[in-house]
């Protein structure tokens, strides 16, 4: 965990450092990475048993998290709208 810390870290410094300097590659570059880290991240993921395993398990804990968070978001958008529609009275 401390590494990926560390490279996050200097990425930042390294783009704090080079912002007046245009860097063509960067943006070229970002979409090829980020799926080429999601594939090795799929195929990290496949190759234990552990995991797919327990497929089953993490769907349904998933699909549990996912409706919670959209109860909840619901809720809260629905007492936001209540609330400023009446002027701001609670």
């Amino acid at each position: 965990m401390f590494h990926i810390l560390l490279f996050m870290f200097a990425g930042i410094l390294l783009g704090r450092a080079t912002r007046r300097f245009k860097v063509p590659l960067a943006g070229k570059a970002t979409t090829p990475l980020v799926w080429a880290l999601l594939l090795i991240l799929g195929l990290e993921a496949g190759s234990n048993p552990q995991v797919t395993g327990a497929l089953h398990t993490l769907g349904t804990e998933a699909l549990t998290l996912t409706a919670g968070a959209l109860a909840g978001s619901t809720a809260a958008a629905w007492a936001l709208w209540r609330l400023t529609k009446r002027g701001g009275r609670p």
